[in-house]
C-alpha cells in the first residue's frame, strides 16, 4: 500500500516541462455513471464528478471545459492530449500508474454484485461458475472479474458504458452485474428499472486490480497541474465544499 501511495506521488512530480497557466482546464469525462456522471435529459452533464470539477476549477479561477470520451479509450485520449485531465470515477491502480500519473484521492467507494432479489449468488467463483457476470469494459470491476472470475468458468462480458450492463441485466441476458456499489445503488437500484434487484453478497477488495481509490488522471509530464489540482482538493476539504457537495448525492462518507 505504502508502494503504491508513493508511486503515485512520484507518477504526479513534473519531469522538467516548463510549468504552464492552467487558465482551462479540460476533463475528460465518459458520463454513463451516475451519480459520478451522467447525462440529464436536456443533455446537460451532471453528478458529483462534475460538480467537484467545477468546484476545483473555481478554486483555481480556471475554466472548466468537459469532453467526452468512451471509457475503453480515455487513457490513450488523455496521452494524445485530447484533454488535460480525467475525471471520471478512475481508479489509482498499478497498472494505469505505468501510463500515466493521478492526483490525490478524490474517494474510495468497494464494487458489489448486483443480482434479482432473492438470488444467493456470492461474490465467489464457486457461486459463480457457468453464470454471466456483466461489467464495464476497461474498469477496474472487469480486471477483477477477468483475473479472478473468469479462469475459474465464469463468463464475463465487457460493455462500452454502464447503462448498457443494466439493460441486459434486466433483459435477462446477464446473471449479475459487478460495479461501483455507490453506482449501483444511486444509479440503478434506486431506479424504476432496478426495483427487482439488489445487492449479492458484500464489496470486495483487491489493491493489484481495484486499486486504492479513486482520483484525477494525469499525464505524467503535468506535475503542475496536479499540484495545483491537489492543493485545490484539500481547500474543498478545508472549507466544507466537499462534504457540502457530497451531501447532494450520498449520505455516507465516500472519502
Amino acid at each position: 500500500m505504502k508502494q503504491l501511495a508513493l508511486a503515485t506521488l512520484l507518477a504526479c512530480i513534473a519531469t522538467g516541462a516548463a510549468a504552464q497557466d492552467w487558465k482551462v482546464i479540460r476533463f475528460g469525462v465518459n458520463p454513463s455513471y451516475a451519480p459520478f456522471e451522467s447525462k440529464a435529459a436536456s443533455g446537460e452533464l451532471v453528478g458529483f464528478d462534475i460538480d467537484l470539477g467545477n468546484a476545483l476549477c473555481a478554486k483555481l479561477k480556471a475554466k472548466c471545459v468537459w469532453v467526452e470520451n468512451a471509457w475503453d479509450g480515455i487513457i490513450p485520449a488523455l496521452k494524445a492530449k485530447k484533454f488535460d485531465a480525467i475525471l471520471s470515477s478512475m481508479a489509482v491502480t498499478e497498472k494505469r500508474l505505468q501510463q500515466i500519473g493521478f492526483s490525490d484521492k478524490i474517494y474510495n467507494v468497494p464494487p458489489r454484485l448486483v443480482a434479482k432479489k432473492g438470488n444467493a449468488l456470492q461474490p465467489a467463483p464457486d457461486t459463480l461458475r457457468g453464470k454471466r457476470i456483466g461489467v464495464e469494459q476497461g474498469s477496474t470491476a472487469e480486471a477483477y472479474a477477468k483475473a479472478y472470475w473468469e479462469p475459474k468458468g465464469v463468463t464475463v462480458t465487457s460493455y462500452q458504458n454502464q447503462d448498457q450492463v443494466y439493460q441486459d441485466l434486466t433483459s435477462g441476458r446477464l446473471d449479475a452485474a459487478f460495479q461501483s456499489s455507490v453506482q449501483a445503488e444511486l444509479g440503478f437500484l434506486k431506479t424504476a428499472a432496478g426495483r427487482d434487484y439488489a445487492f449479492a453478497g458484500n464489496g470486495v477488495a483487491d489493491s493489484k486490480t481495484l486499486g486504492v481509490g479513486a482520483a484525477i488522471g494525469l499525464r505524467k509530464e503535468d506535475g503542475d497541474l496536479a499540484q495545483q489540482l491537489n492543493r485545490a482538493l484539500a481547500e474543498l476539504h478545508k472549507d466544507g465544499t466537499y462534504k457540502r457537495l457530497s451531501g447532494k448525492y450520498f449520505s455516507f462518507d465516500i472519502y
